[in-house]
């Protein structure tokens, strides 16, 4: 039947790609590495060094994982055909709703796993901190901010990730001055890193009683999170460490101690700070790290030879340095200046649906067509 031909071809027009995508998986490599984890954390002692211990069994994880899925796809790929074929032997258009979707499946999962295959980079396997500060357009750029921070955290949940806000600072009548998340998973930084830049918001202010259209903006910085074991050295004596009371909620120790932390690099000025942990050691170690990291990233992307040598400057957050524009009035469109990719379902996009964005990005990255991965409108 013509119902169940097309669904077939759409099934073995990927065939060939499926193939590809285990080499360049590398699956084999993965198998033997695997078995290499599991001889270790058999032998005796395995646990004396903790720290090792773990490293390990997150790697042999991550190993499986990435196997799994591969012969997950291979599995849906092969049963989804021979549903097909009974099918159409048997003329049960029934089936046709069934198959329709595990096609759809197949599809999905062979463009996930090739975009992974994509996240070759230093990092990309890290954990991402996500920075947010209000741009040009006072309480409206604030609001805007609050409404990046759901987004990026609904993107982060629906898609398996463990999302954290670490620190925040309210906005006058409403909305968020600045906030940082953390974004915890395997690929997190190498998903997230073309985010990086100022975003354009179009709108009929809610805040403007002669209900005029306003342009907004809000600026995201993206860094993975740098480990304790990168060859770096913060000096105790380039530090200015200060303590004040959480601003937010989060229970009477939060909000009547001093554990919020904010700790200035006073060679460069970077500041971070951190205030939703429960104590103020945690909440030091947290900032340490997400200073460990914007000190990295800093130095690589300037190609610094030391720390000493960073010098803080933040790209001024307004019109003309937007990588994406989300239109609400007169129209409603979300659209990258740097890929052109668009959606017109702006109420999807805000609830976290933006693996569209994510993916063009990561595809055009590697063919090299985005240059400095800076916007252009």
């Amino acid at each position: 039947m013509l119902q169940f031909e097309e669904q077939k071809l759409r099934l073995t027009d990927i065939e060939d790609d499926i193939k590809e995508l285990g080499e360049a998986l590398g699956l084999e490599y993965l198998k033997r590495e695997i078995e290499s984890c599991e001889i270790q954390a058999a032998a005796p002692g395995f646990w004396d060094d903790l720290q090792k211990a773990q490293e390990i069994q997150q790697k042999t994880s991550r190993l499986k994982d990435k196997v799994e899925k591969y012969e997950s796809l291979v599995s849906l790929f092969e049963d989804t055909l021979v549903l097909i074929e009974m099918a159409d032997e048997e003329g049960d258009l029934s089936m046709l709703d069934e198959i329709v979707a595990s096609v759809d499946e197949a599809l999905a999962s062979l463009e996930e796993q090739r975009l992974s295959t994509l996240l070759t980079g230093e990092y990309d396997a890290n954990n991402a901190i996500l920075t947010f500060h209000a741009g040009s357009g006072g309480t409206e750029a604030q609001d805007w901010t609050q409404m990046l921070v759901r987004m990026y955290t609904h993107w982060g949940e629906h898609n398996g990730f463990k999302v954290n806000m670490v620190d925040f600072l309210d906005g006058e009548e409403a909305g968020l001055k600045s906030a940082v998340l953390t974004v915890n998973g395997e690929n997190a930084y190498g998903y997230l890193k073309g985010e990086n830049g100022v975003h354009r918001l179009v709108r009929c202010s809610p805040f403007d009683s002669s209900g005029r259209r306003h342009t907004s903006f809000a600026s995201l910085e993206v860094m993975p999170e740098i480990t304790k074991d990168v060859n770096i050295e913060i000096r105790d004596e380039d530090l200015k460490v200060d303590t004040y009371r959480s601003s937010g909620a989060g229970g009477q120790h939060i909000n009547k101690t001093e554990s919020a932390v904010r700790i200035t690099h006073i060679p460069s000025g970077v500041v971070v700070a951190c205030q939703t942990e429960r104590s103020q050691i945690q909440n030091r170690e947290t900032a340490m790290t997400m200073l460990r990291s914007k000190l990295v990233e800093i130095k690589e992307r300037e190609h610094l030879d030391r720390i000493e040598d960073i010098k803080g400057v933040q790209k001024e957050i307004t019109w003309g340095s937007q990588i994406r524009s989300y239109v609400f009035m007169p129209y409603t469109l979300v659209k990258d200046h740097r890929t052109g990719f668009e959606s017109g379902n702006v109420g999807a996009v805000m609830d976290g649906d933006i693996g569209g964005f994510i993916n063009a990005y990561l595809k055009a990255a590697s063919q090299n067509e985005l240059g400095d991965f800076g916007g252009d409108e």
